[in-house]
């Protein structure tokens, strides 16, 4: 069975949880290790902290919403 790389999904707006997210920026590292790098480069971007604070979002959460989503997708680019 053939896996689906980043580059072969189309990566649509929708709630994705924040694992599967992580994973698909950084496929090379553990899951653990993705989920860190990718709250690190929300915490470092000033302005998409800001966006997804004000479409609430919470560290605690383990899903992004659509609009997150679509806010990550806007400042990162997607996957």
């Amino acid at each position: 069975m053939k896996t689906i790389e980043p580059e072969d999904k189309e990566w649509r707006i929708r709630p994705y949880s924040k694992k599967e997210l992580a994973q698909a920026y950084a496929p090379d590292i553990s899951a653990g290790a993705a989920l860190n790098r990718l709250a690190q480069w929300i915490n470092l971007n000033t302005a998409l902290r800001q966006a997804l604070d004000e479409a609430g979002y919470r560290t605690c959460q383990r899903m992004f919403t659509s609009r997150q989503t679509e806010l990550i997708f806007h400042y990162l680019g997607t996957p």
